[in-house]
């Protein structure tokens, strides 16, 4: 039987990720990290939680689908709505009948979210660190919605990246369509002679995450500001989809219908003038994904820090080849 990594000694941990970032050109930092989120997922989707969430975001694209070739750091999750407020949705999740109706629902998702993170799924977690001697620790932020997972980090990039693993969830939706799929650690297949954690999570379809991401980024040129860091992953994601086999999901506007009425109950964004982001308009031939002026610019500035990280893994395209791509992208999900 082979010797797990995580019953490695400190050193031998160390010489492991050292080897496998010379094989795989990988920084040491990032190989780390990926150890510790391929673990999460799999403590939580082996868990009696499991089945109640859905993995998705750009993390699900690398891990998952492999369709992205960056980095991908944070943990989002979906909590399926019927299991935070059973009664007033059937098992496909219908939305509220209005604002005022969502708004009454947000409130008892947000209270019954926070519960279930706090009674459930910390404890799932904290069990299984120790039950395997993991030594990390689990806060909760104040927002009651994210969980950070901090290990003794090993190694370090420029800072960037934190030894943080963020747990992200949200409750607004079933985290339909999804299905199960295969999650492995990065420096695996460099190092067969050691066992590394290996995840199963139930994930989001790609035609749906497209639609999420492509929204978002709508939203951002509406309003022309970031918030916060690691926000130009999202165009490095839609440019990514857009020359995959995955371009398919530009068409699906079945899903794009889904995801314009989910965002127009639940997600409510004003643009520059005080007026609500019309999310049905974006869906239908006005969607905008190439932020112009200082949004552009703040938006480089944060993918340069990405790229100093290595978060973007081997050859990767310029700031301006990630913003062709997301025009020709633009006029496809506009065409008629």
């Amino acid at each position: 039987m082979s010797e797990s990594y995580f019953s490695l000694s400190s050193n031998e941990q160390q010489e492991a990720l050292q080897y496998a970032s010379a094989q795989s050109g990988r920084p040491v930092h990032l190989l780390e990290k990926d150890l510790w989120v391929v673990w999460t997922l799999k403590a939580l989707f082996e868990s009696s939680a499991g089945a109640d969430l859905t993995f998705k975001g750009g993390t699900s694209l690398s891990k998952a689908y492999k369709l992205i070739d960056r980095f991908s750091e944070d943990i989002d999750l979906t909590c399926n709505i019927c299991r935070l407020i059973p009664g007033r949705t059937s098992e496909h999740g219908e939305l509220p009948s209005n604002r005022s109706q969502a708004k009454k629902w947000v409130k008892d998702i947000n209270v019954a979210l926070k519960e279930w993170i706090t009674q459930d799924i910390q404890p799932i977690l904290e069990r299984a660190m120790q039950n395997e001697n993991m030594h990390a620790s689990l806060e909760l932020t104040p927002s009651g919605d994210t969980l950070l997972l901090k290990y003794p980090a090993l190694t370090s990039g420029t800072g960037y990246i934190a030894p943080v693993v963020r747990l992200e969830f949200g409750g607004r939706a079933t985290g339909e369509p999804h299905q199960t799929q295969g999650v492995v650690c990065d420096m695996a297949s460099y190092i067969p002679e050691l066992d590394f954690p290996v995840a199963a999570p139930l994930v989001m379809s790609v035609n749906r995450t497209f639609w999420e991401k492509a929204t978002a980024a709508h939203v951002y040129c509406i309003q022309g500001k970031l918030r916060g860091e690691r926000y130009a992953r999202h165009w490095f994601d839609l440019a990514a989809i857009a020359k995959s086999k995955f371009i398919t999901a530009a068409q699906d506007k079945a899903v794009a219908q889904a995801v314009a009425q989910h965002k127009s109950i639940f997600f409510l964004e004003k643009d520059l003038a005080g007026d609500a982001v019309n999310y049905l308009d974006a869906i239908h031939g006005k969607l905008k994904i190439v932020p112009v002026g200082h949004a552009r610019l703040a938006l480089e500035k944060d993918y340069a820090a990405m790229t100093n990280d290595g978060v973007l893994l081997g050859q990767h395209d310029s700031f301006e080849s990630i913003m062709d791509a997301c025009h020709t992208l633009e006029l496809l999900c506009n065409k008629r």
